[in-house]
């Protein structure tokens, strides 16, 4: 197959979640490039309608947006058999929305808890239950969640002091569970010729959080390559996971962070040699 061909996304149906927020559009723009239709899935119709439209005059192709609150299963189930009533068929399902709730351990509720818990991986959990039937029918398809560097490490709680900026412990816990929930549907589900893989975006604050100009620095100088991420450093990999050209990449999770997990990541294993050679 041809290198071009392998990234060609024209027919392929994408369903994703949260496509009209600060990573998701970018997420959008680079798969319409490439010619897929996307179903763009959430609570703000309106949004998205303008999203899809806008792609569908700068690229040609056959986009929407459709009804789907990722809290609620009947809403998922009922959106995913549209699409299939109308599209015949989910080729990659994308999990990127996500909600959460409260501030530190010590402040937070139970049901704070449960919602962070919920927004982050059960989320996953309700959209990859309701697209698989039809992926194993067609023994065929691509699942590819949304994660985050705080799945792999913890924050540096330095960086979120004395400004209004929080990551609950519930963020962090949702999404290292993403990742295993990923290998999980990877290991059971590949032999239906489905794919799960994850990504684990870095430090990419929206343009709110971006005005304030003291974390930001501190988030930058954290950052081996010394900036914060933009929304377009993902365009690649989303692409990559989407198309053929990742048709062996299976249960991976791709880091893009500008460095930042190398850190602890790195000094673990050295830690793990040391005691190993003593």
């Amino acid at each position: 197959m041809l290198l071009n061909n392998m990234f060609d996304l024209r027919d392929k149906v994408i369903l994703i979640t949260g496509g009209g927020g600060h990573l998701g559009e970018s997420m959008c723009e680079a798969l319409a490039e490439y010619g897929a239709n996307l179903i763009i899935g959430s609570r703000d119709i309106e949004k998205n309608d303008k999203l899809s439209q806008k792609l569908n005059e700068e690229f040609g192709n056959d986009n929407c947006s459709l009804k789907l609150d990722i809290s609620d299963y009947e809403s998922i189930k009922n959106a995913v058999e549209s699409i299939i009533q109308n599209r015949g068929r989910i080729d990659v399902l994308i999990n990127n929305a996500f909600y959460g709730a409260g501030k530190d351990l010590l402040s937070m509720t139970n049901e704070e808890w449960n919602t962070g818990i919920d927004g982050s991986v059960s989320s996953v959990y309700r959209c990859t239950k309701a697209v698989l039937p039809h992926m194993i029918e067609n023994k065929a398809g691509k699942i590819i969640n949304i994660s985050s560097m705080y799945g792999l490490v913890s924050p540096d709680v330095s960086i979120y002091e004395n400004n209004n900026f929080y990551n609950p412990p519930n963020y962090g816990a949702g999404k290292a569970a993403i990742i295993q929930f990923t290998k999980y549907v990877a290991a059971v589900y590949g032999k239906f010729g489905i794919s799960s893989n994850s990504i684990s975006p870095g430090p990419f604050p929206n343009p709110y959080v971006q005005k304030d100009k003291e974390f930001i620095k501190k988030l930058e100088e954290k950052v081996p390559l010394k900036r914060i991420g933009r929304p377009d450093d993902l365009k690649g990999t989303i692409l990559l996971l989407a198309s053929d050209a990742s048709n062996y990449i299976n249960g991976a999770n791709v880091v893009i962070d500008g460095g930042w997990t190398i850190w602890k990541i790195n000094k673990q294993t050295r830690l793990k040699k040391n005691l190993f050679y003593k």
